[in-house]
């Protein structure tokens, strides 16, 4: 063999020994909950596995070879080269090991088919009493009516064993978003201690036992909406099909549904507990669980909106709901004339006077004199702490970004959209409207990162997937309509915009015992209490049936678990309500 030939065949043999670690550096997977995001972000973020194997399932190694990759060692016998340059035999066998160890289907972070259950075992302290638990963190799989798996919904259940023990189902709304708003904050077992309404610190995060859990009342479990969180569609079906007010609720149905089925929890006193757009999910759910034979205890609404069709440009009802809020968060931030010693009091002669007076002055439009328009602009300062010239110059009709940027211009910060005792500053003191919620970026990375940390640490749930706290994708939009024929004998209600609270009164009609308990943060300008309290008042319920329905107000925002002692007596107040609709 002359010189030549051996030159060129040791360059063979060190460049596919160079290549050798790189190989094997490109297969190596973390399996954190993160581990997904560069393969989702290389191939779509609906990229579906054909077998919808996870990391830890049996068979996943055999999936990845029968669908087009191969072994390193396979790929190790095109690493030569009978070329006569070193260098071209090197680069020749870098390309063939590349193109050997192509992207496969089975490389692609997804959701599985098979249901997964990961169970630990616990004990939390509620109330002052040790109350040992069973969490199981999972997935349901959603099916159509011909039995075709169309989503992986995540779930986290905490039960103590009795199988006739109440169990609620609790889920956030967006719509897009996650549950672990919910899941770390409010009435699980463990919560994330923020400084709200500061902005909380930076981590490490404190995780705390939750001595204000409702789980010593009910079995809790927390579900995911399909696209957020790690639930996701499966196979070819697409997003689209879930992302919509009657889908949505049709896919929340078949997952609550399939948890009874599996778990044996039929003959369980059911409560379904829904926040923000979760509550439009309720209100819509009550009604389809019904039907399907699904007779609820209870349903509670944290922070509600029932009918998006009255924030259609034209309407003014919206601006009369609002008022109220603007009034709580007048008095919160001392920009009132006169402080008002009883806060009920106050927002009791607020609602009057909205309901009334100002309410008759945007019912006349611009017919309305200047003298009558000088005085409500007058009265509405007196409540809202704005001047009058600028109620004045916003046509007596002030938007929510209008009012949390003006109410303390003067000190250059703005107010929270989810809870306006937050304030937070924008570059200048000019503009329309806040550059960002303070409410939202004060809390969302304490739990996120506590969410991470306690799903892997103390749940022991592993996954490719990345979790999604809120998604929304490009070139999908929610579809807001809703189908409510027949419902509250208005006819075909094909093009109604989610006005959901007739499918609420139709169930509680359908089941006189179904009780509904509405729970609201007086600081909240997301969901303002007096719209809720209109849409409530507004489902046509016979007499007999209106003692059914109960409110209570909280010194707090859309989140009302951000304030302990408010989240002290929500539980207090849950714990009533329960004893009422399930008791033992």
């Amino acid at each position: 063999m002359g010189s030549n030939m051996r030159r060129v065949l040791f360059s063979a043999v060190v460049a596919a020994l160079l290549c050798g670690p790189a190989g094997v550096w490109a297969q190596a997977r973390d399996t954190g909950p993160d581990a997904g995001m560069a393969a989702q972000r290389e191939a779509g973020p609906h990229a579906d596995h054909p077998l919808g194997l996870s990391p830890d399932e049996p068979g996943r190694d055999k999936a990845a070879e029968g669908a087009g990759g191969h072994s390193d060692s396979d790929c190790d016998a095109k690493g030569g080269g009978d070329g006569d340059d070193g260098a071209k035999a090197k680069g020749d066998a870098r390309a063939d090991k590349a193109r050997c160890r192509k992207l496969t289907d089975a490389d692609i972070a997804t959701a599985p088919i098979a249901e997964i259950r990961r169970v630990t075992r616990h004990i939390a302290t509620i109330g002052g009493r040790a109350v040992p638990y069973t969490a199981t963190a999972g997935t349901l799989t959603i099916r159509d009516d011909e039995g075709k798996p169309t989503a992986s919904m995540f779930y986290v259940a905490y039960t103590t064993g009795d199988p006739h023990r109440p169990v609620t189902f609790l889920y956030n709304g967006g719509p897009g978003s996650s549950t672990l708003w919910l899941h770390m904050g409010s009435l699980g077992p463990v919560r994330v201690r923020t400084d709200s309404p500061l902005p909380t610190h930076n981590a490490p995060y404190d995780i705390a036992n939750n001595d204000d859990s409702l789980l010593d009342k009910s079995d809790l479990v927390f579900l995911d909406a399909i696209g957020a969180g790690f639930s996701r569609p499966l196979g070819d079906t697409k997003l689209k099909a879930f992302w919509g007010t009657d889908p949505d609720i049709d896919a929340f149905a078949r997952g609550i549904e399939r948890y009874l089925t599996a778990n044996g929890r039929w003959n369980a006193p059911k409560f379904i507990f829904g926040e923000s757009y979760g509550t439009t999910r309720s209100a819509g759910l009550s009604y389809r669980l019904q039907q399907d034979g699904v007779q609820l205890n209870g349903v509670i609404l944290l922070s509600s909106i029932l009918n998006y069709g009255r924030r259609q440009p034209g309407f003014d009802q919206e601006m009369i709901n609002y008022l109220p809020s603007y009034a709580a968060a007048a008095a919160y931030h001392h920009r009132l004339a006169s402080e008002p010693a009883d806060i009920p009091a106050f927002l009791k002669a607020v609602r009057d006077w909205a309901r009334g007076p100002y309410a008759m002055a945007l019912a006349n439009g611009q017919d309305l004199s200047d003298a009558e328009r000088r005085d409500i602009a007058q009265k509405m300062a007196g409540y809202i702490g704005l001047s009058p010239d600028y109620i004045l110059a916003s046509d007596l009709r002030i938007a929510p970004g209008r009012f949390r940027k003006e109410l303390l211009r003067d000190q250059r910060l703005t107010l929270g959209r989810y809870d306006d005792r937050f304030t937070g500053s924008d570059v200048d003191a000019a503009g329309e409207s806040p550059e960002f919620d303070p409410s939202d970026t004060g809390i969302t990375g304490a739990f996120v990162a506590a969410f991470h940390d306690y799903l892997a640490r103390d749940l022991d749930y592993q996954t490719d997937l990345s979790y999604r706290p809120t998604y929304y994708s490009a070139g999908v939009t929610w579809d807001f309509s809703h189908k409510g024929e027949g419902l509250g004998g208005a006819g075909n209600l094909d093009d109604n915009q989610a006005d959901v609270a007739l499918d609420l009164s139709e169930a509680m009609r359908e089941n006189p015992h179904l009780l509904l308990y509405s729970l609201n943060g007086i600081y909240d300008l997301a969901t303002p209490f007096f719209g809720t309290e209109y849409d409530l008042g507004h489902m046509q319920l016979d007499p007999a049936l209106r003692g059914n329905v109960r409110f209570s107000y909280y010194p707090s925002g859309h989140m009302v678990y951000l304030n302990p002692e408010a989240l002290k007596s929500m539980k207090a107040d849950l714990a009533r309500f329960y004893d009422e609709a399930a008791p033992r």
